[in-house]
């Protein structure tokens, strides 16, 4: 093994020579080159090195800025995550500050307009992938139901008969699980 490194090494040396000596010949015209003293070779591995390096630092730069850029986006993201959630939920507040602000006592008026609002925020809140657990009828799933209690009823037993508080979702992760009431066994 050490020989095979030592193979390698001595042919990259051979190598670097060449490279070295091909890129001592600036002018195609001038004179042929001589061979190269061992201590021009050294001053041209020298520059070969510190060329090296100089791009070796840049790269190395060049990667330190795209992490510190990407470390700002990601932060970014964050900071910002809410916004067009945010941005579709102020209908709702509108709707609601218009309700606050109205003087009129018909009730039925008033009724429309929270339906109205409630419609606002239901959309709302489907854009920003919040969808309501309404599992009547389903079997009880306790990763998305809480059982509140467990009560006589006709269907089969662990089905959900009444849901008490609905549940919701985000992106198909539980946000707040569903209040249920769940049939006994027979």
């Amino acid at each position: 093994m050490t020989q095979d490194n030592n193979q390698e090494k001595t042919q990259e040396i051979n190598e670097l020579e060449k490279s070295v000596e091909q890129t001592a010949v600036a002018d195609a015209t001038q004179e042929p080159a001589a061979p190269l003293t061992p201590e021009e070779k050294i001053i041209a591995l020298e520059a070969q090195i510190q060329e090296h390096q100089d791009q070796f630092l840049r790269a190395k730069a060049e990667v330190e800025n795209a992490r510190r850029r990407s470390m700002e986006e990601v932060a970014k993201a964050h900071k910002f995550a809410i916004e067009g959630f945010a941005e579709n939920l102020l209908p709702v507040l509108d709707s609601l500050n218009a309700a606050l602000t109205d003087s009129g006592s018909d009730s039925a008026k008033m009724k429309e307009g929270i339906e109205l609002t409630l419609k606002q925020l239901i959309s709302a809140l489907e854009k920003g992938r919040v969808i309501e657990i309404n599992p009547i009828g389903e079997k009880f799933d306790p990763h998305r139901h809480q059982a509140i209690a467990m009560v006589p009823h006709e269907q089969e037993a662990n089905t959900v008969v009444t849901v008490l508080q609905k549940g919701y979702l985000i992106a198909d992760r539980v946000l707040r699980p569903a209040l249920v009431t769940v049939s006994q066994p027979k």
